[in-house]
């Protein structure tokens, strides 16, 4: 067993090298000359790596800046189903939110520097976005069996997809926080509603 599992495990990491070295010579390069003058074989070569080892680890140009999305949906899961005992459903997904590294740029200059970087090119935005709301299933799932609900359940579907936009609101917003409060102000003063309507009508 030693001796399959621990070439194994040094080829890994030997993978999650290559894959940050990529990474980092990507964001380096695109803060220095911006995104869209920064070519694939830049990055390759700046990594030392091959075009074909990079596509290897990252589909995209845009991919190499947005590595963490499992972690995402985990963390997003998470924030539903080991919330504390008594927190509402949104209260949790709230708190998530307004946790996240996104809101933290004006005590980190790396993430501010970041976020400038992507709000700057619209391909960045889109892509981001893009990735953002692929968690809107597993999301919806999550707050479905929290529910009691089916887990094709529309209005645990319409939730999971309006409080990840809600994300969305502050790329144009002066108070970023402000912009995420209203919209889960909102969202739970709804959601309250229609569940206080279906149990008076089951």
């Amino acid at each position: 067993m030693t001796e399959t599992t621990e070439p194994l495990g040094r080829r890994e990491r030997k993978k999650a090298a290559t894959r940050q070295a990529l990474a980092d010579a990507a964001l380096e390069l695109f803060l220095e000359r911006g995104f869209d003058a920064v070519s694939i074989r830049d990055i390759a070569e700046a990594a030392d790596v091959s075009t074909t080892t990079l596509f290897k680890h990252f589909p995209s140009k845009e991919a190499l800046l947005f590595d963490m999305d499992a972690d995402v949906e985990q963390a997003l899961v998470a924030a539903v189903r080991d919330r504390a005992p008594g927190t509402p459903l949104l209260a949790a997904l709230r708190t998530h939110m307004l946790q996240a590294r996104a809101f933290k740029s004006e005590y980190d200059e790396q993430i501010a520097t970041f976020q400038r970087l992507v709000a700057s090119t619209p391909a960045l935005v889109e892509y981001h976005r893009r990735m953002w709301m692929r968690h809107e299933r597993a999301l919806a799932e999550a707050i479905a069996a929290d529910t009691g609900a089916p887990a094709d359940d529309p209005a645990c579907a319409a939730l999971a997809h309006l409080a990840l936009e809600a994300r969305s609101l502050t790329t144009p917003a002066t108070d970023r926080l402000a912009a995420v409060n209203a919209a889960f102000d909102l969202l739970e003063r709804g959601w309250e509603a229609a569940r206080g309507a279906k149990g008076r009508t089951s």
